[in-house]
């Protein structure tokens, strides 16, 4: 990932298997792609270090964007899982380890 002209985070996938070699070759397209994301989601992602949990990234998120960030918790788990999913991300659950 990088910081684009605008500050916001760009994060650059590549485009892998036999599927996207075929539109790579056939249909001249890219084999990264750069996704820019937005305010909020330039600031989570800067704060993903492996170390802070979700809810201390939601406190900074509502310190950095108040109420621009409501509801914090419903949004943030949504783009946490979000990340996690699209696999620009890997997360551990915490809680479910201690049951």
């Amino acid at each position: 990932w990088h910081f684009n002209k605008e500050g916001h985070v760009e994060v650059q996938i590549e485009h892998v298997g036999p599927f996207h070699k075929i539109a790579q070759v056939l249909f001249k397209r890219p084999r990264y792609s750069d996704i820019e994301l937005e305010d909020m989601g330039s600031f989570i992602w800067q704060q993903i270090d492996g170390q802070k949990t979700v809810f201390e990234i939601g406190k900074l998120l509502h310190e950095e964007f108040g109420d621009r960030a409501e509801p914090l918790y419903d949004r943030l788990g949504a783009y946490i899982q979000s990340l996690h999913e699209q696999k620009f991300i890997v997360y551990e659950n915490k809680l479910q380890k201690e049951i």
